[in-house]
This record gives C-alpha cells, sequence and structure tokens, in this order.
C-alpha cells in the first residue's frame, strides 16, 4: 500500500509539473519562437543573404570547363583537282579530343549592378517585414490572451455565486427545517444553484476552446496545460501619447518606404536595358587528333596536340527596341506613384487609428471605474438583503435579485476590465512599441 501511494504521488507531481503557467508576456515569446508565420519571416530574412549571393555571383567572372572525346567511324573525304589529276583527301582523323577553359567577366553591365543593390534592399525589407509580422502576432496573441483570461475571470465570479447561493440554501433549508421558510423558496434556490452550475459548465467549456485558440496562435501543443496568473487584469498605469509620437516609426510606414526604394530601383534596371554594356571573354584550350585516342597518347603514337587561346572584349549598344524599354519604365513608374498613394493612405488611417486608441482607452478606464464601483454597491445591497431576508424583512425574490444583480456587476467589470485591456493594445500598437511586450 506504501509503495502505491508513493507511485500515485510521483504521477500528480508529474502532472503538477506539466501544467504551464503562462504569462501574456511568456505566450506573446512562445508565439515569435514557435508561430509558423514569424518562423517563416525569419526563414525570409534568412533566404536574402542567398538572393543577395545569387546576384552577386554575376558581377564575378564567371568560369567554366568544357571536355570533349570523338570517334569518326566514317571520315568526310574532299575532292582536289590538281592539274589533270583528281586528288581524295582525308577530312580528319579517326580520333579526336578537345578541353578548353572559359572565361566572362562583366565589366560594365548597369542592370547587374542595379539588380546588387536591389538584392541589399530587399534584405531590408524581409527585416522589416519580419518586425511587422512579429507585431501582428503579438496583437493577436494579446487580444487572445485576455480574452481567455476573461472568461476564466467569468468562470471564478460564477464559482464564488455558487459558493454564496449554496451558502443562502443551507441557511433556507435551516429555516424550512425549524418551519420557517416554505418549500417553494427552497425549490426556487435549488432551480437557481442548479442553473449557476449549468451556467459553469458551460463557461468551462468556452474557456477550454479560447485556451486551445490561444495555444494555436502561439504554436503551443494542444495537449499542454495551461494555467493564466491571476494578476494578469491589473490595471497598468499606461503613458498616453503626446505631441513628440510620431507614426513615421510604425513599422508599417518603414515598410511602405522599403518599398518604395525597390520600386525605384525596379525602374532604374529597366532603363539600363537601353544602357551599352561591356563585357570581356578569354578562353584556352588544347586540341588532340590522331589515329589512336589521344588521351596519354604521343606524337610517336600517330597523335598530336595544338594549343589555342583568345581574348576578347564584347560591346552591346542598343539602338531600337521598339519602345519595349520605354514602355516598361513608365508602367514601372505607375507604380511607383500607385505606392506613393498607398503611403497617403497609410498615414491617415494610422493617425486615426492613434486617435481612436487613445479615446478608446480614456472611454474605458471611465467605464472600468464606474464598473467597480457598481460592483462595491451590488455587494452591499446583497449582504443587506441577506440579513433582511434572515429576519422575513426581504422576500426570497429579492434575494435572487440581489445575488443576479452582484453576479452581473461582477461580469460587467470584468468585461470593461478586457474592453480596457485591449484598448491598452490598441494603444501600444498605434504607438509602435508592440515589442514592449515581450519585455513586461
Amino acid at each position: 500500500m506504501k509503495y502505491r501511494i508513493s507511485i500515485l504521488l510521483a504521477f500528480l507531481g508529474f502532472f503538477a509539473q506539466a501544467q504551464e503557467r503562462l504569462t501574456l508576456k511568456d505566450a506573446v515569446n512562445y508565439a515569435l519562437q514557435n508561430k509558423a508565420e514569424a518562423v517563416k519571416a525569419r526563414l525570409d530574412v534568412q533566404n536574402s543573404e542567398y538572393q543577395i549571393d545569387e546576384v552577386r555571383a554575376n558581377a564575378l567572372p564567371q568560369i567554366s570547363a568544357t571536355g570533349g572525346l570523338t570517334y569518326n567511324a566514317i571520315i568526310p573525304q574532299m575532292a582536289l583537282v590538281m592539274g589533270d589529276q583528281v586528288q581524295v583527301i582525308q577530312m580528319g582523323t579517326p580520333w579526336q579530343s578537345n578541353a578548353t577553359v572559359s572565361l566572362n567577366q562583366q565589366i560594365f553591365n548597369q542592370a547587374v549592378f542595379t539588380g546588387l543593390k536591389a538584392a541589399k534592399s530587399t534584405r531590408e525589407f524581409y527585416k522589416i517585414n519580419a518586425q511587422l509580422t512579429e507585431e501582428q502576432v503579438i496583437e493577436k496573441v494579446a487580444n487572445s490572451y485576455y480574452e481567455a483570461y476573461k472568461t476564466e475571470s467569468q468562470l471564478t465570479t460564477i464559482d464564488k455565486t455558487i459558493d454564496n447561493t449554496s451558502r443562502v440554501r443551507d441557511v433556507i433549508k435551516s429555516l424550512f427545517d425549524n418551519g420557517l421558510a416554505k418549500k417553494i423558496d427552497l425549490d426556487r434556490i435549488e432551480v437557481s444553484l442548479n442553473n449557476l452550475k449549468s451556467n459553469r459548465q458551460q463557461t468551462i467549456n468556452a474557456l477550454q476552446l479560447q485556451e486551445n485558440a490561444l495555444k494555436y496562435l502561439i504554436g503551443m501543443d494542444m495537449n499542454q496545460d495551461i494555467e493564466l496568473p491571476e494578476n494578469t487584469f491589473e490595471v497598468t498605469k499606461h503613458a498616453l501619447v503626446d505631441e513628440s509620437v510620431n507614426i513615421e516609426n510604425r513599422t508599417e510606414i518603414l515598410l511602405l518606404e522599403k518599398q518604395g526604394e525597390l520600386l525605384a530601383l525596379n525602374k532604374k534596371a529597366i532603363e539600363a536595358q537601353a544602357y551599352p554594356s561591356l563585357s570581356m571573354n578569354a578562353n584556352f584550350g588544347y586540341n588532340g587528333f590522331g589515329q589512336v585516342l589521344p588521351w596519354f597518347a604521343k606524337p610517336a603514337d600517330g597523335v598530336y596536340w595544338s594549343g589555342a587561346s583568345a581574348i576578347g572584349l564584347n560591346l552591346n549598344i542598343p539602338i531600337f527596341n521598339g519602345g519595349s524599354v520605354k514602355a516598361k519604365v513608365r508602367q514601372a513608374q505607375i507604380d511607383i506613384e500607385k505606392l506613393e498613394a498607398d503611403k497617403r493612405d497609410t498615414r491617415l488611417g494610422l493617425d486615426l487609428e492613434l486617435k481612436n486608441a487613445v479615446t478608446q482607452l480614456n472611454n474605458s478606464l471611465i467605464t472600468l471605474n464606474i464598473q467597480k464601483e457598481n460592483v462595491n454597491l451590488a455587494k452591499e445591497v446583497l449582504t443587506n438583503i441577506e440579513n433582511n431576508y434572515k429576519f422575513g424583512l426581504a422576500t426570497l425574490t429579492d434575494l435572487l435579485d440581489a445575488e443576479t444583480q452582484y453576479a452581473d456587476a461582477q461580469n460587467n467589470h470584468t468585461n470593461a476590465l478586457l474592453d480596457y485591456k485591449v484598448a491598452e493594445i490598441a494603444l501600444i500598437k498605434a504607438k509602435g512599441e508592440l515589442k514592449s511586450l515581450t519585455q513586461e
């Protein structure tokens, strides 16, 4: 029996350790490390380094080697007339082989150099995009986290209400047993208690669904149990916006600016198609031929080798392309102008978001204070009616109504807390400080 108890305690200790206490900071950092969107954004940044290497390779020397071996099963012949005689000459030998090393180097190619600048800007674009992706993940996780916490707080409220109703039920039962209360009063309080238990089960189910949604958002195993700390919903002092806040520092604006830079480079790359280009090429090789396989053979074997080399410059001057480059340049300019329109609209939207976030936070704080006062008043009313009911100065209906109002006040306070926290997240986002949630 002693060993069974030890094994049971060991299992209980294992499951207790398996439950993870998850703060908002932990949830956000876990998501940034494991959520697919964040992981892929980091991989895009890593991949941009390889894109730069690929473009840089076009500006570096291109060296290649070729080789070949040919056996002429039937050697062609040519007839030559020399005087009055016709002579047939064999063109070639049965065996031929060659080996050549070639080099090509771009000396001036505006398209290649512009492409290298664009590749470096693309790396910066992916870095900013990764930052924006992280901010979007943080916002989703924070909102989902507070939604789950709201439901958990509602569950706590229901548990307190059940405890309080059970205590009242026990009082009514005692009065009924002593002939001081009616059977209908006891039945009504039992119905109310059963309804609360039903609501509790529904809230548990809702909480489970929300916790699963939260685990999905952060990329956590669905089998991992989580626990939200009790102090998550505390109201924190948050600095409101002043005139120094600049939306130009928002990631959305930085991303559009970098996109504009890429579009400008794209236009230059298209214009470069009309520029002259200059490259150098060189090659060096050996040709072997003879009556036998040329490899490792000597002139004594009837095999001869000769070397060949050439160095040249290639100049390409576009003269007329039917106006295709001009049309492409105009299309690229249209893309730039469309992006400028997006910038103006984005700035307007971010300014609206900032002002709305401040307004919403202030209104949420006012509502939160009102609901907190309501909770205190409802609790005071419930206490008074409970005392009055014991002395026959209040009806059961008054008591049940007071309990309902107290529970509603607590739930309204919880909802107001959620609204405040969501508004706080919106303000932090509007100020471009979502990354601060990873350090709280």
